[in-house]
């Protein structure tokens, strides 16, 4: 019994899984935190852009 509890807490072929997991959540809740400075940042790009489309024609 000693060795089947041993073999399992030493298997680690589920931690590649975890470790994306958590980097997963850790990236969403950035995106989270800063979903206001995102948004403008990204607003700003696409009217400058269009801008400078108007401006080519």
């Amino acid at each position: 019994m000693k060795k089947a509890i041993a073999k399992l807490w030493k298997d680690e072929s589920a931690q590649g899984a975890t470790e994306y997991i958590l980097m997963l959540v850790i990236v969403v809740g950035i995106a989270i935190i800063f979903k206001d400075k995102i948004k403008s940042i990204i607003q700003g790009k696409v009217d400058k852009l269009g801008n400078d489309i108007q401006g080519f024609e």
